[in-house]
């Protein structure tokens, strides 16, 4: 961890490899000899075409992205897209919805202002702390799509096997799980997901669309904006995108072909979860609140049941270096969000600064 340099635990905008950030730095008043920063660059040059398609290809390589699909860069992030997909999918004015978290509720909530939303499974019943059994759901006939939100930030979940849709759409935000490891994309309809947590600096939704769901064909009112059609139409670059935030994703797609792939991600993933979820499974002080077989490699959520003991650990941990670690205001308690650029030693930091917590307030 270079001088200066705290770990940071936050959910988004999150921790971002450091060599991208001192590759970013070097580049930042003069990209590759053109005498000014990416972030004054017209996005109609060619230079900035060269960015943005190398971005695009980089990506494709890492999730294997078939030829039949577009992949679109995005304002608005991924809450626009609860918008977005019914007005352009809502063909028949039906859509499925699996309720796992606070996400997929908005998402839900909003589809309702466009059709027929229905909330086939939740986990609310439990505050989220699961995933409900999605092997045989009682999808609508006429459904459009089935929308699921792949990994709970806020929770701390993860579906580790996708729902059977029996033959519809599958629609996933994969806004926190985003390239933590490798996903079949034919799988899904759309697959997409907020850059700010494991990819980019905020301001940017990164959408993989299968070719065939993009049409003229979509809900009346919709703005032009919002229709996939006119973004795909113009490559990403119907209006001026977010420049910067593509420019550095495709930093971060490197950096992590660069690691392998991934495959490698994931592996990697694996073993930082294993450390503090181990410690956390050993710990007569501190707690997970997620059933084992659910839990997320990305967001672990943890709780002292003491809530003075819990806000001393908050300020003791930040002014240890460890930050970010207060849970999401909805369900309070502490939350370690341990992204692809959080290196091994920031967990072994973690859980070394909670076993001494431990041991003395025990």
């Amino acid at each position: 961890m270079s001088e200066g340099r705290i770990y940071n635990f936050s959910a988004g905008p999150a921790v971002l490899p450091e060599e991208v950030l001192r590759e970013a730095a070097d580049e930042m008043m003069n990209y590759r000899g053109c005498g000014m920063s990416v972030m004054e660059m017209s996005h109609r040059s060619k230079m900035f075409e060269d960015i943005i398609n190398e971005a695009e290809q980089d990506l494709r390589d890492l999730m294997g992205i078939p030829d039949n699909y577009k992949v679109l860069f995005l304002q608005g992030g991924a809450s626009q897209q609860f918008a977005a997909i019914p007005m352009n999918l809502m063909k028949n004015g039906v859509a499925d919805y699996i309720v796992t978290g606070q996400w997929a509720k908005k998402a839900y909530q909003e589809a309702c202002k466009y059709g027929k939303a229905n909330k086939i499974a939740s986990s609310e019943d439990k505050t989220f702390s699961y995933i409900p059994d999605c092997s045989d759901l009682p999808i609508s006939e006429d459904a459009d799509y089935v929308y699921i939100c792949e990994n709970n930030t806020i929770y701390g979940t993860k579906f580790k096997e996708l729902p059977n849709t029996k033959g519809k759409i599958l629609v996933s935000d994969v806004s926190s799980c985003f390239l933590s490891e490798p996903i079949d994309v034919t799988k899904y309809g759309i697959v997409y997901g907020g850059v700010q947590k494991n990819i980019g600096p905020a301001g940017m939704v990164i959408s993989i669309i299968r070719e065939d769901l993009i049409t003229d064909d979509v809900l009346p009112g919709t703005p032009t904006m919002l229709k996939f059609k006119t973004q795909a139409d113009a490559d990403s670059l119907y209006n001026t995108p977010n420049c910067y935030c593509i420019y550095m994703c495709g930093k971060v797609f490197k950096w992590i072909k660069k690691m392998g792939g991934l495959q490698a991600m994931k592996e990697h993933n694996e073993k930082k979860a294993k450390i503090l979820y181990d410690f956390l499974d050993s710990s007569k002080m501190f707690r997970g609140t997620v059933e084992k077989k659910d839990r997320s490699l990305m967001n672990v959520p943890f709780v002292i049941g003491d809530d003075e003991l819990e806000k001393k650990f908050i300020a003791e941990s930040k002014a240890a270096g460890l930050e970010n670690l207060k849970g999401h205001r909805t369900v309070g308690g502490m939350r370690a969000s341990i992204y692809n650029a959080m290196p091994i030693e920031g967990v072994e930091a973690l859980v070394a600064f909670m076993k001494k917590f431990e041991e003395e307030n025990s």
